[in-house]
């Protein structure tokens, strides 16, 4: 049997999807949703940092002019997605597109709009990757969540099949066999901040 290496965050980088433009929210940008005094962003980029990520790349889409201006967000590289009403399959693709030319050898992508998910969470992913063929992704209660790990060697067949908001929903069903489940259901909650109900989660 061979045991695989584990590189935890070296050469990991974030790719957080903060495009939305809120449109069950009275279109408000989930990006600045107010959390902890806070745009919301800010703690999504927190939570990816403190979970060890090596960089955090942000895909901006809904009046990102304003998230740029009303959030700190030092040391990210900002990417703007122009097609982002076009679904979160667009954000995914340009995030992707983002890191050509770098040395990372691993995409962890993220949610602007979970607060829920911690930095022991983004840990627990990054703690399973072992190289460039790595597919990880957190689990609750045995059931597929985020954030999700993908190895560069996986990078062209998501931009391929990433369409709408589905996401890299086909790419890991097609892969199912290759993909590490990481149970994360003691350390995080994966609620989405999609309508006003939702708002209470925020604090």
């Amino acid at each position: 049997m061979t045991t695989r290496k584990t590189t935890g965050g070296a050469g990991v980088v974030a790719l957080l999807l903060a495009a939305g433009g809120g449109r069950r929210l009275g279109g408000r940008p989930k990006a600045l949703l107010p959390h902890r005094g806070r745009p919301l962003v800010e703690h999504a980029v927190r939570v990816l940092r403190e979970g060890g990520c090596a960089g955090v790349h942000v895909v901006l889409g809904a009046r990102s002019e304003e998230v740029r201006a009303r959030a700190e967000l030092t040391g990210c590289v900002l990417v703007d997605n122009p097609a982002w009403e076009q679904g979160m399959g667009t954000s995914l693709r340009a995030g992707l597109a983002s890191l050509a030319g770098t040395d990372a050898r691993a995409a962890l992508v993220s949610l602007v709009d979970q607060p829920g998910i911690g930095p022991q969470a983004v840990a627990r992913v990054l703690g399973a990757c072992a190289d460039e063929q790595s597919l990880v992704s957190a689990a609750y209660d045995g059931v597929r969540g985020h954030p999700v790990l993908f190895g560069a060697a996986h990078w062209a067949g998501v931009a391929a099949t990433a369409t709408g908001d589905q996401g890299a929903r086909a790419y890991l069903k097609e892969h199912g066999p290759s993909l590490t489940l990481v149970e994360c259901a003691d350390v995080a909650r994966p609620f989405d901040i999609d309508t006003e109900a939702d708002l209470v989660h925020l604090e």
